[in-house]
């Protein structure tokens, strides 16, 4: 014999709607997971109990589900154009969250605004300047190395030249 009809109007007494909330939210959850993988469906279910507590089921990731849903939903369908605009939109949000970025890690290197800095973001901004004054000298002494070695050549070239005008000099008297 099957259950009748369940008449849906908030339940009065306390303890049944919890305990109909419980059982009801067990089973959403089971039911999107189940067609999450019958059907390879992206599923993300959020439920906020009465006294606030926080229910939640991601079949891919809740932050990437609701990005895609938020992608879907602010950017129309229908107009292609609108799309594309709001596309590049997000692209040039996107890159100036980059070149923020950018200008911030510039001016840790330069040793200004280091006030926010946690100590292992110190330590990690002084390991970067070691390594980057460690290439700087090598760099240094390799074009140090190389301006010798031509020095040198000179030298020889000019000592060479100056025994041939020796060598002139000698005939000539």
């Amino acid at each position: 014999m099957g259950r009748g009809r369940v008449e849906l109007k908030r339940i009065e007494n306390k303890i049944n709607r919890q305990v109909t909330f419980s059982k009801r939210r067990n089973g959403l959850l089971k039911k999107a997971y189940e067609l999450s993988v019958l059907c390879d469906a992206e599923i993300a279910l959020i439920i906020f109990s009465n006294r606030g507590k926080l229910y939640e089921f991601s079949s891919s990731g809740m932050t990437k589900t609701l990005e895609r849903y938020q992608r879907c939903c602010f950017i129309p369908h229908d107009n292609t154009h609108e799309r594309e605009t709001q596309s590049w939109y997000l692209e040039v949000i996107k890159l100036n969250a980059k070149y923020e970025a950018l200008q911030r890690t510039q001016r840790h290197l330069l040793g200004e605004d280091l006030g926010p800095l946690n100590m292992k973001e110190l330590h990690n901004l002084e390991k970067q300047l070691e390594g980057a004054l460690a290439r700087a000298r090598q760099q240094k002494t390799q074009i140090m190395m190389e301006q010798m070695d031509d020095l040198r050549k000179k030298e020889r070239q000019l000592g060479d030249l100056n025994k041939q005008l020796i060598v002139k000099v000698s005939s000539l008297c």
